[in-house]
Formats: structure tokens, C-alpha cells, sequence
């Protein structure tokens, strides 16, 4: 693919939930940027949801971030699970400015 990344990048390695269809499964994070985040499948089930829901916490917080989304790439790498982007869709002010924050401390300059 192409296309390159607008935005900074901050690695993210937690568990949270994805929303498909009001079923919460488990997925985990590898990065995030202020317009969305990288996910790798856990245990969900083969899917065609494009719009997804998210809930986690970012490290050293306690509130729990609600956020809606769009799944605008998937890929497989060798020998790992199956990946894929989210696009943040719906997001509450403060939530994005929770992770504009955390993605200023720890981007990594991609």
C-alpha cells in the first residue's frame, strides 16, 4: 500500500474491547493516532463489520474512552495475526484530547 500516514504515530500495546454488532470482543492494540488505531484480531469471529465500537484506557489513566469506528484496512504480516486500522469516527472532545496527549508524549515520528 501506497498511501502514507498523516499523522504521528504512538506505540500502544493494550487489551480492549471492539464492539461488532453489540458483541464486545477482545482485541489488541499496537498503536494509535489521533485519527485512529491499529488493532490485531484475538478472538473475534470472521467479520464484514465495517463500523465498529471501541472502549479501553489508555496506559496510566483511569477514564475508559467510548469511541466509534471504521475499519479502512486489513492485513496479514508473516507469522502474525490477522491486523487491521481503525478510523476514529465518533469521539468525544475530551476523549481526543486525552489521546491527542498521549500521542504527543510518546509518538514515534512515522
Amino acid at each position: 500500500m501506497s498511501e502514507k500516514r498523516k499523522a504521528n504515530r504512538a506505540p500502544l500495546d493494550i487489551y480492549l474491547n471492539k464492539y461488532m454488532g453489540g458483541v464486545p470482543y477482545m482485541t489488541r492494540a499496537a498503536d494509535i493516532s489521533q485519527e485512529g488505531v491499529s488493532l490485531s484480531r484475538l478472538i473475534e469471529p470472521q467479520h464484514d463489520a465495517r463500523r465498529v465500537g471501541l472502549q479501553f484506557q489508555l496506559p496510566g489513566s483511569e477514564e475508559i474512552i467510548y469511541a466509534e469506528g471504521e475499519v479502512v484496512r486489513e492485513w496479514k504480516e508473516l507469522g502474525r495475526k490477522e491486523q487491521s486500522g481503525v478510523r476514529f469516527t465518533l469521539l468525544t472532545e475530551r476523549h481526543r484530547k486525552m489521546i491527542d496527549a498521549y500521542v504527543d508524549r510518546h509518538a514515534d515520528g512515522n
